[in-house]
């Protein structure tokens, strides 16, 4: 149980709600945004003085019961009312290490795809494994140390530049932070995870800043636009499939057939990373 997580978060989801998100009137009295810790706890059917304790970090934990009323009463969605329960300890927890090593069907299959930029991406941000389409749309992997290799460093570390000239980098920014959350509520013994957060949270005031919302629930990336180099500007479906027993998700980058966008991506495939990243990553 992360005592100190898990009162941060219940005091940022209460502060997210409006009274009358939940049938209460707003009030000329209020002095802060959002609901009070005695609403939440009628919401919930638990004691006040219980309820505080939790935002403060001092209570016993929850029980599978009060959890539920308490993600009922904070109008929690799936996503995180199953992040409560792992800062409660009543969840199964990753005590160990987030995987790297990733599946040889896996490898296999990103090799056979057509058309299609593919690439493994840890837990924790890190490039593990990638096709040639995507080294020609990104930059070449392989020629980087596997610290560089993070999309994580890459998006708060790097230049002022977009991460590899996509046009919603902030939103990608929001997406690693919530992913990073969620990552360290499963692996809160992992250094690799640890120090990752330590070393942005040290680095970069644009991270604080969004790490200090504790959100862990992004919109899904249906699309994404990359200014490239070579091709210029194109658009492609964004798909990010997790594969569920290492804890890691393949994402895939494609466009409909015969498109302009479609032959931008044959066009990188014809001429490969190497060609393509002669003049260094974006």
């Amino acid at each position: 149980m992360d005592k100190q997580e898990l009162g941060a978060f219940l005091r940022s989801r209460r502060a997210r709600l409006r009274p009358q998100d939940i049938g209460l009137p707003h009030g000329p009295r209020r002095r802060t945004p959002g609901l009070r810790r005695e609403e939440v706890a009628v919401l919930a059917h638990i004691s006040t003085e219980y309820y505080v304790r939790l935002e403060q970090g001092r209570a016993p934990r929850p029980s599978g019961e009060v959890l539920a009323g308490i993600a009922e009463a904070l109008r929690l969605t799936d996503t995180e009312s199953d992040h409560l329960h792992v800062l409660a300890g009543t969840a199964p927890s990753r005590n160990g290490l987030h995987r790297r090593d990733v599946r040889p069907s896996i490898l296999a299959l990103i090799e056979r795809l057509p058309q299609t930029a593919a690439f493994v991406m840890s837990a924790a941000f890190e490039v593990l494994a990638w096709n040639d389409l995507a080294a020609a749309l990104t930059e070449d992997f392989a020629e980087l140390a596997a610290e560089d290799r993070n999309l994580a460093r890459r998006a708060f570390l790097g230049s002022n530049r977009p991460v590899y000239g996509i046009s919603d980098a902030t939103e990608f920014r929001r997406h690693v932070v919530m992913g990073l959350r969620s990552a360290l509520a499963r692996y809160p013994g992992d250094p690799a995870v640890t120090c990752l957060v330590d070393e942005l949270r040290a680095a970069s005031t644009d991270f604080v800043r969004l790490w200090e919302r504790h959100d862990v629930q992004a919109a899904p990336m249906l699309t994404k636009t990359f200014r490239h180099p070579v091709v210029g500007e194109l658009t492609v479906d964004c798909d990010a499939l997790t594969l569920t027993d290492r804890d890691q998700y393949l994402v895939l980058y494609s466009a409909p057939p015969g498109s302009p966008d479609a032959e931008a991506l044959a066009f990188l495939s014809a001429l490969g990373a190497e060609s393509v990243n002669v003049g260094g990553p974006s």
